[in-house]
């Protein structure tokens, strides 16, 4: 989609416009245009939660609408970042693990929800079957656009289970044979 393909450009030039703020060599200029910025973004967290207000006065429509903003994915964020979303950490993220676990299934792993901690979620991923190795980095690299797009307040992501996994696929380095071939031709 083109829209959103511009919209990720946008995020990332203010990203890097951000970042090129620690870069001004006068600190009255550089401390101006932080204020600035976190002004704009006060402005906004203002504006949104009387949207949000305005929104649930309107009664049961109102709190289908505001559900359905959390759902979009642009809204969602910006609803994350001003601390108005409708769905608390723990339901964004029980949500997304739903959401992605089919997915998994079908890429030959399972995904567990282990905890939440202090915004700290940690998950459990584990490779069914005779999977080569590149299918848990896939795996887990969907898990974790899932979730990060669903919580991108989350403190810490820890996918857990691919370790364990190492080795188990059913293959054997060759500098591991040469063991297994001297005792053998020791034993003949």
């Amino acid at each position: 989609m083109a829209d959103d393909k511009d919209f990720q450009m946008k995020i990332q030039r203010i990203g890097q416009l951000v970042g090129e703020l620690e870069n001004i060599v006068d600190p009255e200029a550089r401390a101006s245009a932080k204020a600035l910025v976190q002004l704009v973004l006060d402005l906004h967290a203002a504006g949104f939660e009387k949207v949000m207000e305005i929104v649930a006065k309107s009664g049961e429509p109102g709190l289908h609408a505001i559900d359905d903003l959390g759902q979009d994915p642009l809204v969602s964020s910006l609803l994350v970042l001003y601390g108005l979303h409708p769905l608390d950490l723990e339901s964004r993220v029980a949500q997304a693990v739903e959401k992605v676990r089919p997915h998994v299934r079908k890429g030959g792993g399972e995904l567990d929800l282990v905890g939440i901690e202090s915004g700290a979620v940690r998950l459990h991923l584990r490779v069914t079957g005779h999977a080569c190795g590149s299918t848990g980095k896939t795996l887990k690299a969907m898990v974790e656009d899932a979730l990060y797009e669903a919580a991108p307040d989350m403190s810490s992501l820890s996918v857990e289970g691919l370790e364990e996994q190492a080795g188990s696929s059913g293959f054997v380095p060759l500098g591991k044979l040469g063991g297994v071939v001297a005792a053998a031709a020791a034993n003949h």
